[in-house]
């Protein structure tokens, strides 16, 4: 399994842990279902509104 360094401000990390914590998940796990449920959901969006998830996907991973 390939592995990848994300920056991410503390804040927003903070809030993945209580979440994965209270999923009784580890942080990977609740990361990669996240990721999966987003390019879930992308598939299903109107390509025009794909850009503009991509860019708040980024911008809360800052």
């Amino acid at each position: 399994m390939a592995r990848i360094l994300i920056s991410m401000k503390d804040n927003f990390l903070k809030t993945i842990d209580e979440l994965a914590n209270k999923e009784q998940r580890t942080r990977s796990e609740f990361v990669r279902e996240a990721l999966r449920e987003y390019i879930k959901k992308s598939s299903r969006v109107a390509p025009k509104n794909a850009q503009k998830n991509a860019d708040i996907l980024e911008s809360l991973l800052e």
